[in-house]
């Protein structure tokens, strides 16, 4: 459910603005809303799920995505729409990184790789049709159809683990929760895309200023809280190691152009290209396609070669997808227009969220793989969150609901402002190698152990047993332990009542 919304909602917002006259600025709050509470709470996910049940807060994540998931369904106004995704961010948040924690305590240690794999490459799956399922319902029913399907599914799972998944819980959890800076979070990265989008819909208003102060103090006071907190969802320490640092800035980099890429392609295709909702919804299969056949060999080829070659050439690729994209004309056909660009974005993730999700975890202590796996995947997902929000303000694409011959609104602008949006985003990436250009040549130091002036290092440091997997990294990178959780631990029995 959560993989699968994290993409199919795209595909309808076409539909979703004409039926609710929201103009742009309001489907930026419709993939927002949900963005903004998945981000802030996915790193808490993991110490809840210690303390209070792995199963217990798994059910409460899917049990508020359904009951989100209806808000949306009957959902008569935008903001009655946006506070469904808003909650639905809540129930993701919660339900994702706990299913990994019930995986990692479930499975004995010699098993675990292959249900993780499989855990990856499922919710990669998920994530590939999402396009593909979302604009099918659109054109055979309703908007409404994307969001009332996951509830039958939540029904479903919800049974299944009452009565078949025993509950494992860590009896040792640290008992407090850092509950100021989760609030902080959420405060900080709302107030930051209200000033973003609405700056683009109304301009510098009072009310778009006080939002943008109130979101950066709220980013500084969470950067002092977690400098002071006992026990911090973002222990600031994690970032000592240079490698580890430069990773996230390509990431963020990386998943802040790939946000903004599927947001306005589809619209673009839509209301400018003239494509039916499945039609458009297909048009970014191959990158999850091409992700899911090539992203076990990237990860091998890492091993084998160090991570940096891949880093450095994957955003180049992807810069130069953006770039072909960007000469779109209304009348090009899929083949000869959208396919070449789609193919160079493809074959660039392809190559790099392989190898940057191996170097986070390898320039992370082994202690904190969970978090380290966490912070990436959380900083990927407000990358896209931010991108959302300021880059059609950036490209000139704005206007609210009811504007249709106000500057800013319509397909017109779509039209215009869709070429220089993805030259800025295959700026975003140029910049992203030029980060990991700075990486060591070879295996990524240990935060204790960078080497010495012109030291070289040998080879990739394991991250962790099994083959790479396969898994399609459109909607974040893969997360390969939860965030937070102690679940898999040597000190860990396991589930319990397992033998």
């Amino acid at each position: 459910m959560a993989f699968l919304d994290s993409t199919v909602v795209t595909v309808a917002l076409p539909a979703i603005e004409d039926e609710l006259d929201t103009g742009l600025s309001g489907l930026q709050w419709i993939v927002n809303g949900y963005m903004v509470t998945l981000s802030a709470l996915i790193l808490l996910s993991g110490s809840l799920a210690d303390r209070f049940g792995r199963v217990r807060l798994f059910m409460a994540g899917v049990a508020v995505f359904a009951v989100a998931s209806a808000l949306c369904v009957f959902a008569p106004t935008l903001e009655w729409l946006v506070a469904g995704r808003v909650v639905q961010g809540v129930g993701g948040a919660l339900l994702t990184p706990g299913s990994l924690a019930i995986l990692q305590a479930g499975f004995r240690e010699e098993d675990r790789a292959r249900a993780i794999g499989a855990w990856s490459g499922l919710t990669g799956v998920a994530a590939a049709v999402g396009p593909f399922v979302g604009g099918w319902l659109v054109q055979v029913g309703d908007w409404r159809l994307i969001f009332l399907i996951n509830l039958p599914l939540a029904a479903v799972v919800l049974a299944v683990t009452w009565f078949r998944v025993p509950e494992s819980r860590d009896e040792e959890a640290a008992h407090r929760v850092d509950v100021p800076g989760a609030l902080l979070g959420v405060v900080a990265l709302g107030g930051i895309t209200y000033a973003l989008i609405q700056w683009g819909a109304v301009g510098g208003t009072p009310a778009v200023w006080t939002g943008a102060v109130v979101g950066l103090l709220a980013l500084a006071a969470f950067v002092l809280v977690e400098r002071a907190s006992a026990a911090p969802m973002l222990p600031l320490g994690v970032f000592s190691s240079p490698a580890f640092t430069l990773t996230n800035v390509a990431t963020v980099l990386v998943y802040g152009s790939l946000g903004p890429l599927f947001f306005l392609l589809v619209i673009y295709l839509q209301e400018v290209g003239g494509y039916t909702p499945i039609a458009a919804g297909s048009a970014s299969l191959p990158i999850t396609a091409l992700m899911l056949a090539l992203s076990a060999r990237s990860g091998r080829l890492a091993a084998r070669i160090g991570p940096r070659p891949q880093l450095v050439v994957g955003p180049l690729l992807l810069a130069g997808g953006f770039v072909l994209l960007s000469r779109l004309d209304p009348g090009d056909t899929y083949v000869g227009g959208v396919l070449p660009g789609v193919l160079l974005v493809a074959l660039g993730l392809s190559a790099a969220v392989a190898p940057l999700t191996a170097t986070v975890l390898a320039s992370a202590p082994e202690r904190h793989a969970g978090l380290a796996s966490g912070v990436n995947n959380t900083f990927a997902r407000g990358a896209q969150l931010i991108g959302v929000a300021a880059v059609p303000v950036a490209a000139g694409i704005g206007g609210t609901g009811g504007e249709a011959g106000g500057p800013g609104a319509g397909a017109d602008a779509v039209a215009a402002g869709f070429g220089p949006a993805m030259l800025l985003l295959a700026g975003l990436c140029a910049l992203a190698a030029l980060c990991a250009a700075a990486l060591p040549r070879r295996r990524m130091p240990g935060p204790a152990e960078a080497p010495a002036a012109g030291e070289e290092v040998a080879e990739v440091r394991p991250v962790g047993p099994g083959k790479p997997t396969r898994f399609c990294g459109v909607s974040g990178p893969p997360m390969r332990a939860c965030p937070g959780s102690s679940a898999g631990e040597a000190h860990e029995t396991g589930r319990e009542g397992s033998s």
